[in-house]
């Protein structure tokens, strides 16, 4: 069966959550610059500087892969970066993790966060500790934006308000997405000059891939499941739609 494309004409605002600087950048950030280009407005909550993930001082590396990010983004269109100083490489799923995203999700009112995947075991290896705990938080924090009574001092004391997401999105592969977005051509080419900006942590990897190389060949495999030359896959969730079971019911005429 061939996968449907996210239903993106009803996005206006995206927020993309990820643990670290790059996370955007190996493959999805080509969808964001498909939606930015039809002026979709994305933002990114960093959770963390990056500065567990080279030898350099990590002060040092936390303000160089920041700029990294910085520049990143430009390529795909991203004006809105948020970067929490959460400690990298020890990132604590907990209230105040959740907390900080929440707040995030109600300044910036997005329809659709984009979130990650919270499994131990992926088809890939096993995930890494931050990217297990930034998801799982994220995935809470979605519904604690929503609810008036949870962080309430956002609302009382920071003039915040409470925010219901429609969509709630994880990056997914073939077996296991529910969607795609098309990256052919521009995106694509955006995408893969997102990660190069990454230069100084690429080049800090032994043996890491040229990004012309191996995600053109990632979104290629991804595009196959949508029938198109390149696609970007995700699990997408439509928070305000009815139960499943309440739909049957309904049809059944009960």
């Amino acid at each position: 069966m061939t996968l449907p494309a996210l239903p993106e004409e009803s996005f206006r605002r995206v927020l993309c959550v990820v643990a670290h600087p790059d996370d955007m950048e190996y493959g999805t950030s080509a969808a964001v610059a498909r939606w930015t280009a039809r002026g979709i407005e994305v933002g990114y909550l960093l959770l963390t500087r990056g500065e567990a993930g080279m030898p350099n001082p990590p002060e040092e590396t936390a303000r160089l892969r920041v700029a990294e990010q910085r520049a990143a983004c430009a390529v795909v269109g991203v004006e809105h970066l948020t970067v929490l100083e959460h400690p990298d490489g020890v990132l604590v799923y907990g209230l105040d993790l959740r907390r900080d995203i929440c707040r995030e999700i109600r300044r910036f009112k997005p329809d659709v966060v984009l979130g990650g995947g919270y499994d131990i075991e992926t088809p890939h290896g096993f995930d890494q500790a931050d990217h297990r705990a930034a998801g799982l938080a994220t995935l809470d924090a979605v519904r604690d934006a929503g609810n008036r009574w949870v962080f309430p001092e956002q609302i009382d004391d920071e003039d915040l308000e409470q925010h219901s997401v429609r969509w709630y999105i994880v990056p997914g592969l073939a077996g296991s997405a529910t969607h795609g977005v098309e990256v052919t051509g521009e995106p694509l080419r955006r995408g893969v000059a997102s990660l190069e900006a990454h230069a100084a942590y690429l080049a800090a990897l032994p043996d890491h891939p040229a990004p012309e190389d191996f995600i053109p060949h990632f979104t290629s495999m991804s595009g196959k499941a949508m029938g198109v030359e390149h696609a970007v896959l995700f699990r997408a969730h439509d928070l305000q739609a009815p139960p499943e079971l309440a739909t049957e019911d309904a049809q059944n005429g009960r």
